[in-house]
């Protein structure tokens, strides 16, 4: 575990106060302005609700279009630091995680959206996961926050950056694993890579 830790709050992940979240003061175009805006940060969730999804269910084709093509990925945990850029690098390491002999179960609550301008958001997430590594018998536990900017492209919002610092993880290993009644990852992951 790393003794030093930076303190986690908007300063250090670098979230700026976003556009005001009231409505103007001005006419039906303003009003539009103001209705877009909140779709956006609709947007913006169900974007990252879609990336968790992806996530557990190892649909890296559809993960891709989430991302931006140079997306930036910087997750630290209770042992490991993992940082690499680009849409291929991340979804081969990724989908790699995510085998036939694994369980994931990742949620994002809490989403603190901050829209810069009509094209930029950022946004913080809290996590809270569960990963099974069946053929180690290991079992993770946690929660995270994840930071994130995002960029509107072709009317579209992708994650321009993604990262995450691990407020707690447990790594246990397992003398059994679980008796499963379903795997969707047994039918659909891919095979072990370790």
């Amino acid at each position: 575990m790393r003794e030093q830790r930076k303190v986690l709050n908007k300063t250090t992940m670098g979230i700026t106060d976003g556009l005001p979240l009231t409505a103007s003061d001005g006419g039906i175009d303003e009003l539009r302005k103001d209705v877009q805006r909140l779709m956006d940060i609709e947007a913006i969730k169900q974007l990252k609700h879609s990336y968790f999804r992806c996530i557990d269910t190892a649909n890296m084709d559809e993960l891709g279009t989430l991302l931006h093509e140079d997306v930036l990925v910087h997750f630290i945990g209770g042992n490991y630091e993992w940082k690499l850029q680009g849409r291929k690098k991340y979804l081969d390491s990724i989908g790699a995680s995510f085998s036939n002999r694994s369980i994931g179960h990742h949620n994002g609550h809490h989403p603190e959206i901050q829209m810069l301008s009509e094209t930029e958001a950022t946004g913080i997430w809290y996590l809270a996961d569960n990963m099974w590594i069946l053929n180690h018998n290991a079992f993770t536990t946690g929660t995270a926050l994840y930071w994130d900017t995002y960029v509107k492209q072709d009317g579209r919002w992708l994650i321009k950056e993604t990262r995450y610092e691990r407020l707690y993880e447990i790594n246990q290993l397992l003398e059994e694993n679980p008796e499963l009644a379903s795997h969707y990852l047994g039918v659909h992951g891919t095979e072990p890579q370790f």
